[in-house]
């Protein structure tokens, strides 16, 4: 049993597509922007694109792709349903891996030049400065907002019922990975500081401080679970237990 839930791959189309459309914008803007940096090289001053372009870049966003896929349709999805270690690992791997991979190169700029033009005009038009959406936008992400957003997806789905309904239910645990990994996308976009900047830039202090203020609630939830006596999600009392260790364990 347990050699098969290590073999177990499932390749769902709706993710598979979902990360290869980010994939290829990101692949034909990065080799577009390229193309036009080294074409406009200038011994005597910077070039401004020359920063979106470093060969560190696709990797780490391609990483981040990677590491969504792998969250998600490896062995550790199955597994995560037999052990709470496992969907623990699953929920980090987006919220502390993949979301910091994908910003960390400052992708936007990238992704807009490997849209087709006229998409890219529609989306400069909504993101532009006197836009009506872009000050929405900026109003309900704002990083007090994004804060309490990440504290309540975080410490909500780890409420029994919440829990144990997104492990019997594939729509809600679709929806409570869409959350986390939303939330996660939404939370490391104000510490990385990368485009589009809708809000004052923090200072190492406040970007800091920003990580660290999570911290507690991760805390207090890890000792709330870890001293449990009993199981708090029962969803694992009713599948096989694997490796020899009880529920609780």
């Amino acid at each position: 049993m347990t050699q098969a839930l290590l073999l177990s791959w499932d390749f769902r189309l709706i993710v598979l597509i979902g990360l290869a459309i980010p994939a290829v914008l990101y692949l034909r803007g990065w080799r577009y922007l390229r193309t036009v940096t080294r074409s406009q090289s200038d011994a005597t001053r910077a070039n401004p694109r020359a920063a979106l372009v470093a060969g560190w870049k696709p990797v780490a966003y391609l990483s981040g792709l990677v590491t969504v896929g792998i969250s998600l349709m490896s062995p550790i999805d199955v597994l995560g349903g037999q052990l709470f270690l496992m969907h623990m690992i699953q929920h980090l791997l987006l919220i502390m891996i993949a979301a910091p991979l994908l910003l960390v190169g400052n992708p936007f700029p990238v992704l807009m030049w490997g849209l087709p033009r006229g998409a890219r005009q529609q989306v400069g038009n909504l993101l532009s400065s006197p836009s009506r959406f872009r000050r929405i936008l900026t109003k309900l992400t704002s990083p007090g907002i994004v804060w309490l957003l990440f504290f309540t997806i975080y410490v909500g789905w780890h409420d029994p019922n919440l829990y144990n309904l997104a492990l019997r239910s594939e729509f809600v645990h679709d929806l409570e990975h869409l959350s986390f990994f939303i939330a996660s996308l939404l939370f490391w976009w104000h510490v990385t500081g990368v485009a589009p900047r809708f809000h004052r830039t923090m200072t190492t202090f406040q970007r800091l401080a920003y990580v660290l203020s999570v911290i507690p609630a991760n805390m207090i939830l890890g000792v709330v679970i870890s001293f449990a006596t009993e199981p708090i999600y029962i969803y694992y009392t009713s599948v096989p237990r694997l490796w020899g260790l009880s529920v609780v364990q």
